[in-house]
């Protein structure tokens, strides 16, 4: 007869280790619930023209069902990852135990608390953002996320670096537009000179308001010319960085109780279940 534990292992594996064809397929499924679900949220807020689900029409009592159905199905999918997950407390805390919470409580919240969702339509609205929050759970699906997640954390200083380097531009270039051009121009003060530095820099161009006068469109020249490298530089990092994280992979010591990697070649244990590591990769 298997052990608690070794049940749990087994349900681990057949239904989140994607390693296996089952998990792969349970994720998928998981995965296309979630897609259905954002679609009829989108769907659900053209009719009536954003009403809500207490809205008593026969479109809306169709969009309460679906949701009920969906709530349902992430409700067990959550309760199940508690019972198998190698460590539970980790998952609850972590970012997918966040956002798989986070999805299904707004019909929790509006079967309790009724009169919130009727006296605050921004409540309402803020309930049907989170609901959309559920096309993240198709990450899941995408294995290449984790090196991509890996990448921007090894690379974190270099691109804080840059970033806050950009943002000194930023001021800098909206101070000296502001001198340039003046409020006649448009450019009434430092903040919304400065605004309009970003969506220069950013090749985004709005045409809230442009400059006139010489000295600041050989400015704003520059700044499109700058612009450039905002995207190119930190591209050129992550691309170096997915490198070196998929190189190390190939490298990486596999747990064998919860088959994740990624772990330091120091480590002794698993990071995402404490079970022992091996020694070396076989």
């Amino acid at each position: 007869m298997l052990g608690m534990d070794e049940l749990r292992s087994r349900l681990y594996h057949r239904l989140f280790d994607q390693r296996t064809r089952s998990g792969r397929y349970f994720e998928a499924m998981c995965g296309l619930f979630a897609l259905l679900s954002v679609v009829v949220v989108f769907l659900e807020s053209n009719v009536g023209k954003g009403a809500s689900l207490l809205v008593p029409s026969a479109e809306i009592s169709l969009f309460v069902w679906l949701e009920i159905i969906f709530t349902v199905a992430f409700t067990l999918e959550y309760l199940l990852r508690l019972l198998v997950w190698p460590n539970p407390a980790r998952y609850v805390f972590s970012f997918w135990g966040v956002i798989d919470l986070a999805t299904v409580l707004p019909l929790y919240v509006l079967l309790l608390w009724p009169e919130i969702a009727m006296n605050y339509v921004y409540f309402w609205r803020i309930m049907r953002v989170v609901r959309v929050l559920r096309i993240l759970k198709l990450l899941r699906i995408m294995p290449s996320v984790n090196s991509f997640w890996v990448a921007i954390v090894n690379a974190r200083h270099q691109l804080l670096l840059f970033y806050c380097f950009i943002g000194i531009v930023m001021v800098a270039a909206g101070a000296l537009m502001y001198g340039i051009e003046g409020p006649e121009n448009g450019f009434k003060t430092l903040g919304e000179s400065v605004y309009w530095a970003v969506v220069t820099v950013t090749t985004v161009g709005y045409g809230d308001f442009t400059p006139h006068t010489p000295a600041g469109r050989l400015v704003a020249s520059l700044l499109i010319l700058i612009g450039y490298s905002v995207i190119a530089i930190p591209t050129g990092i992550l691309t170096s960085q997915m490198t070196d994280e998929l190189r190390t992979q190939r490298k990486a010591r596999v747990c064998p109780t919860c088959k994740s990697r990624g772990h330091d070649v120091t480590a002794k244990y698993c990071r995402n279940c404490g079970g022992v590591l091996p020694d070396k990769q076989k």
